[in-house]
């Protein structure tokens, strides 16, 4: 039988490196709204409830700074709010300190595009109720690219106070360059047990996920087919987390991998995994975020 991804996953921290921290702490902070919930000189973890880590920065020494759609790796990280009032309100605040703004109505979700002082690229959204979402002939999930409601949003913060990030925020979904979409696939859906949501060969992108939501993993070749991983000491993601129930499905996972001949390092519960373009994924459990 096949492995299958447990619909309970979620998505945990992401980890980016960047060239200058106390530019992107001014950034994540005032601008997006994070809290910091543990810093030093190089480095900080930022949290939405004062709990859980969901971005951690890392200043790199010497950085290189990744030019957009150049090499395999991050394409945006999303952040998804609890509601459309709070969409309006990050969107308010987004343009209130004139940060250049891309949006999309997706059918499933409303979506905000920026990009951090990096150039990493970030998404701010909110879902629509799953009895909303639309499905084709073939019970794929289909995702529009329609043009953002976008004083409809703003409508729904009015008279409402920014205030950061709202308790309830996580991180919803990552999309990725890579460098071969079949490959892509086969590790995400053969090898990790992702379901295939959408494939639309004509733009160069896939999106699968588990428990049936939308995608927790958006994958292109944007960057060009055969897009190569980026140097150690360049800006962009370091790691992304996928967390599990509980231990047993973390172990049941690195069996499954080793079983495939995947190479798994593990450090007291956690279990790291490279996927064919370099991105790095951190699985963990529910208990050991």
């Amino acid at each position: 039988m096949a492995y299958q991804m447990h619909p309970d996953m979620t998505l945990g921290k992401v980890k980016l490196k960047v060239s200058d921290i106390q530019r992107s702490l001014d950034f994540y902070l005032n601008i997006v709204g994070f809290q910091v919930l543990w810093q030093d000189e190089q480095s900080a973890e930022l949290t939405a409830d004062g709990v859980n880590a969901l971005v951690e920065l890392e200043e790199i020494p010497n950085a290189i700074l990744t030019p957009r759609r150049t090499v395999s790796g991050l394409y945006h990280y999303a952040i998804l709010l609890p509601t459309r009032k709070d969409l309006g309100l990050s969107l308010k605040r987004l343009l209130e300190h004139g940060i250049h703004v891309g949006h999309s109505d997706h059918l499933v979700s409303e979506a905000l595009y920026i990009t951090d002082p990096d150039q990493n690229g970030i998404e701010i959204y909110r879902d629509r109720p799953r009895s909303e979402w639309p499905y084709d002939e073939n019970n794929q999930i289909t995702m529009g690219g329609e043009r953002l409601d976008v004083d409809g949003v703003l409508l729904e913060a009015e008279g409402h106070s920014w205030e950061g990030l709202p308790t309830k925020t996580t991180i919803g979904h990552v999309h990725f360059h890579v460098a071969d979409l079949q490959k892509a696939k086969a590790f995400y859906c053969d090898q990790l047990g992702f379901n295939l949501m959408m494939h639309i060969e004509e733009f160069g992108a896939l999106f699968v996920s588990a428990g049936g939501y939308h995608h927790h993993m958006g994958l292109n070749i944007w960057a060009g087919q055969g897009a190569p991983a980026a140097p150690y000491n360049a800006t962009g993601i370091d790691f992304f987390t996928i967390t599990l129930p509980n231990q047993d499905e973390v172990a049941i996972l690195v069996k499954h991998l080793r079983n495939a001949g995947i190479s798994v390092d593990e450090h007291r519960d956690t279990a790291w995994v490279t996927d064919p373009f370099g991105i790095r994924i951190r699985f963990i459990s529910l208990n050991n975020g």
